[in-house]
């Protein structure tokens, strides 16, 4: 089986098990996802199959956009509900105090991400070090924010909700914490959604639960729709089997104008679409990136 499943990924369960339970669905061995969702957080999972996996990577470049509950005067190790209390702050800024903090965070803006993630330090997983008990400095790196905005106002238990739309990288947690910081009393976040990666939206998903063996199929998408951003390349059958064999593609007989150093291409003979190729424009060729499939002679 191959091709893009759509999981709206529940509550409670690791990323890791919602594949797992689509692997043996779907009887594939090869299954994986783009962008790992914490146990706590729901939202748009894409997971790929068969031979599409090799299409994930490019997949985690894209911006995504989260709906995200904050609640206010609450500190923990994880930055997270799920973690321990470090600290409890009194409470005292209006919706107006809210509302001026968010907008400051919009742009392009350092961030450090938290101590419980799966960034590495000298080839170890911060998460598994906060864990024995030790901490590490953390670089700030660069993100943006290109959308920030409160949906509903400060209630009774100090949370609010925002509409989150983040470059990659970026850690909603993190966010979370330094709007607090920012507010003065700290702060943690109690519920995250993602409703939109990879430019697929949650209303195009289908909850874990509602799959099986019998209609599995009835959820696969073609893997194309995972790199319809990217422009196409029409080939011949004689260059169709020549990139799938290895060989690269000289642009002079290539039907495309204006190639750009590294952009990369999807493939496709007639209406089938073989992978990714990626220019080279020094050499003036398309080399390969990745074959997802085979060309039908």
């Amino acid at each position: 089986m191959q091709g893009l499943v759509l999981i709206n990924k529940p509550k409670g369960i690791t990323s890791f098990s919602a594949v797992a339970r689509i692997k043996r669905l779907a009887g594939e061995k090869r299954v994986g996802h783009t962008g790992t969702l914490d146990p706590m957080a729901t939202g748009v999972l894409p997971v790929l199959l068969g031979r599409a996996t090799t299409l994930s990577s490019l997949m985690l470049d894209d911006d995504k956009k989260y709906i995200a509950r904050v609640k206010l005067g609450v500190l923990t190790d994880t930055d997270d509900i799920t973690g321990n209390i470090i600290a409890e702050n009194k409470v005292a800024v209006s919706q107006a105090d809210i509302d001026a903090i968010v907008q400051k965070f919009i742009g392009k803006i350092s961030q450090t991400p938290p101590m419980y993630s799966a960034l590495k330090k000298d080839g170890v997983r911060l998460y598994d070090l906060a864990r024995q008990g030790k901490t590490v400095e953390i670089k700030p790196r660069e993100i943006e924010i290109f959308e920030l905005s409160v949906l509903s106002p400060l209630d009774s238990e100090n949370c609010f909700t925002m509409l989150c739309h983040v470059s990659k990288g970026t850690y909603i947690r993190s966010l979370a914490r330094d709007i607090g910081n920012a507010l003065g009393c700290g702060a943690t976040l109690s519920e995250l959604n993602r409703i939109m990666t990879s430019g697929f939206d949650i209303e195009k998903c289908v909850s874990l639960d509602d799959i099986n063996e019998e209609n599995i199929g009835n959820y696969l998408l073609n893997e194309e729709v995972a790199v319809s951003h990217l422009r196409a390349l029409s080939v011949t059958k004689n260059q169709a089997v020549r990139f799938c064999n290895g060989g690269q593609l000289a642009f002079e007989r290539l039907n495309v104008e204006n190639f750009k150093e590294n952009e990369l291409f999807r493939i496709k003979y007639k209406n089938q679409f073989l992978g990714i190729g990626v220019a080279d424009c020094q050499k003036r060729q398309i080399a390969i990136k990745c074959i997802v499939n085979y060309p039908e002679v």
